[in-house]
């Protein structure tokens, strides 16, 4: 049976899906005595209906589950336009699960067996990032226009046609900054610092990652790129339409 720990009006509300009892009790006591009202599941049978009832701020999310596993209910969610940030946990810890898990939309990562005290670090650190004005709306960032997309900064939306593509918080960072500073190689370092923070920690494939999500969104062959292209020993630029690109 799911477990509800017990609520405060001014915690930050978090769901936690782990098949360990044991685990999750521990959790949601340590959880709870850092400020995080801890919703607990041990598996994602009734995830939607628990988003829907309780509208936590964000989940922590096991990788190895039984029925629907991690990486298959984050995906799920991020088709279906879900933004909540997501931690993952897995008794796996090689390099190739957490890029794995970025890339099914994870915004974070935390490998068993861990000290609680770096979990709550993490959560604070992946709400912040939510936060911060590099993941809010850009009012002055007016409409880009490329290809058959139309990036409204402002309103941090990304269209093509009557189609809205839904991006996660760190998703429009990175492709804000990118344009802002259009046709100007940005290193890894400082698309890193500029989107997460200079206190976060630095997971060396992140902005990877992210680049990867965002050309299988955007770019009609992401082996190619057109818009958002690699520049060896530095990182990545936006490379807007030139005049005689664009669509009459």
């Amino acid at each position: 049976m799911p477990v509800i720990a017990p609520s405060a009006t001014t915690m930050k509300k978090i769901l936690l899906i782990d098949d360990d009892a044991e685990l999750r009790q521990l959790l949601a006591t340590y959880l709870g005595r850092h400020g995080f009202d801890t919703l607990l599941l041990p598996d994602t049978r009734q995830l939607d209906a628990f988003l829907e009832r309780f509208e936590p701020q964000l989940l922590v999310l096991d990788l190895m589950l039984p029925g629907e596993d991690g990486l298959a209910a984050c995906r799920r969610l991020r088709a279906r336009g879900e933004m909540r940030p997501v931690i993952m946990l897995t008794a796996r810890d090689e390099p190739v699960d957490r890029v794995i898990g970025l890339e099914m939309g994870a915004d974070d990562y935390l490998g068993k067996p861990f000290d609680p005290r770096e979990l709550v670090a993490r959560i604070e650190a992946v709400l912040r990032r939510g936060a911060r004005p590099s993941a809010a709306p850009d009012p002055a960032g007016g409409v880009v226009c490329f290809g058959d997309w139309l990036f409204d900064r402002a309103a941090r939306q990304l269209s093509k046609g009557s189609e809205m593509v839904p991006l996660t918080s760190g998703e429009f960072a990175l492709l804000n900054i990118l344009v802002a500073n259009a046709n100007r190689p940005m290193k890894r370092e400082r698309l890193l610092e500029l989107t997460r923070g200079e206190t976060s920690e630095a997971f060396d494939r992140a902005i990877d990652v992210q680049i990867h999500r965002l050309r299988r969104l955007i770019e009609v062959d992401p082996t190619r790129p057109r818009y958002l292209q690699t520049v060896w020993g530095i990182g990545y630029v936006f490379v807007p339409d030139s005049p005689g690109d664009a669509t009459p």
